[in-house]
């Protein structure tokens, strides 16, 4: 792997490291509180304990099984109602889906100027809170608290208002702070990772910036809603997502792996971290994910493999040429002085760097000194001779060289039919010859 890749993994296990030594401190300050209402120490005396339990008391809201979601129309009317609203207000989402909001809490929260005021670029994840009187089913008058968002139509005009409800009336409630929320938010918002929690039961309960872009949703509309509702993924891949979740929350530890899923026609590459959320008694509630596109670092890596292979193509050909030079001696005249082990695939090349040169040269006569040569058997005696007799019928001169006697023996002993072929000891010898056949045959001057 690339180091730009090593530097991205070793960035996510940091930030692991960091999610994991956080919650140990919560769970470290919370020992020293009640849940609740149920004593277990004395309260904190100092802002850090404070801070702890509250940010705690808003991951423990995140991880509610059934948040209280509702979406309106401008109009009012009802579009989305769960079964966390049904918890608290009273109303069946059968009861309350096309009815009016005010006809169900007793109450407007949301005011026209605050949908004008959030009606910003979906992906800012941001959203407001009002708090407001408001009633259940059975007629109870309480004080709700509403966190909205604006979700927007193509023309960007407000399409939906969405918003989790609570009772603010709670205590518990009071940990749950807006502005706390929103410092998370900033945080996780300028990851270029992509960042989400998922209750027991697989519906997502936090979403950061990056993947709510992937999903072409704004935050309110992913929270509560599983991956298949969600994911643009084929349904076999999106089952083997779930099933490999299901896994890690089984599993009890964290998971890093690297993946790739199929979108249209279009491979995408993951590096991800998943890990199980553990409640106080260490049991799962839910799971974390930390998700890398890595698609343009492995076309990179792709590029760089693809570029490497070109290299070792054309150094391959540079070896070549070096190991089978054509040298020009003089007008008409080429040498090639042959070094080294002499194979099948050597040989091939031998014959067609000669002829092409010949060719090219129109020449005379062709040296093929084989001074160099380490050893010559039957494989480098025939590759010889039919290079020889191929350049004969091109019409040129053969002169081999550098036949020194143990050379010339193994020849012999082979049976190599040197017809036509002139042998010399030394290429000086075998370059003096051209160089004399080739002035006899030039006319006087």
């Amino acid at each position: 792997m690339t180091d730009e890749g090593l530097g991205e993994i070793g960035r996510l296990r940091a930030e692991i490291a960091a999610l994991h030594a956080r919650v140990e401190e919560l769970e470290s300050a919370l020992a020293e509180r009640s849940i609740g209402g149920a004593a277990v120490g004395a309260a904190p005396s100092d802002a850090v304990s404070a801070d702890a339990h509250a940010a705690f008391g808003a991951l423990a809201w995140l991880l509610t099984p059934a948040p209280a979601l509702i979406h309106w129309r401008p109009d009012g009317m009802v579009t989305r109602w769960s079964d966390g609203a049904e918890r608290v207000f009273g109303w069946s989402e059968g009861e309350a889906v096309g009815r009016r909001l005010s006809e169900l809490v007793g109450a407007d929260p949301v005011s026209p100027d605050a949908v004008r005021a959030l009606l910003l670029d979906w992906a800012e994840n941001r959203f407001a809170s009002a708090t407001s009187e408001g009633r259940t089913k059975d007629g109870q008058a309480r004080l709700f608290r509403w966190t909205h968002a604006v979700l927007r139509d193509d023309r960007g005009g407000a399409r939906e208002i969405a918003a989790i409800v609570e009772d603010a009336g709670d205590p518990w409630s009071e940990h749950v702070l807006v502005g706390r929320l929103q410092l998370l938010l900033q945080l996780l918002d300028h990851s270029r990772n992509s960042i989400f929690v998922k209750d027991a039961g697989g519906r997502y309960v936090f979403v950061n910036r990056a993947h709510a872009e992937v999903l072409q949703r704004h935050v309110f509309e992913v929270i509560g809603k599983n991956e298949a509702e969600l994911s643009p993924l084929a349904p076999e891949a999106i089952e083997e997502v779930v099933a490999r979740e299901r896994g890690v929350m089984a599993g009890g530890k964290a998971v890093q792996y690297e993946e790739v899923l199929l979108l249209g026609d279009t491979s995408i590459h993951f590096s991800t971290v998943k890990f199980p959320i553990l409640d106080g008694r260490g049991e799962t509630i839910g799971l974390g994910g930390v998700v890398t596109n890595t698609t343009s670092l492995r076309h990179a890596e792709a590029e760089r493999a693809a570029l490497q292979e070109k290299i070792i193509v054309a150094q391959q050909a540079a070896l070549r040429e070096l190991s089978t030079p054509l040298i020009p001696i003089a007008d008409r005249v080429v040498a090639m002085p042959l070094v080294g082990t002499i194979d099948s695939a050597r040989a091939a090349q031998i014959m067609e760097t000669l002829l092409s040169g010949i060719s090219s040269q129109s020449a005379h006569t062709a040296i093929l000194d084989v001074t160099g040569v380490r050893a010559v058997d039957a494989h480098v005696a025939d590759a010889l001779t039919r290079t020889a007799r191929a350049a004969q019928l091109l019409g040129t001169r053969v002169v081999l060289t550098g036949v020194r006697s143990e050379v010339a023996q193994t020849l012999v002993n082979l049976g190599v039919d040197l017809s036509g072929i002139t042998t010399l000891g030394t290429l000086q010898s075998g370059i003096a010859h051209a160089l004399r056949q080739l002035g006899h045959q030039r006319p006087a001057g």
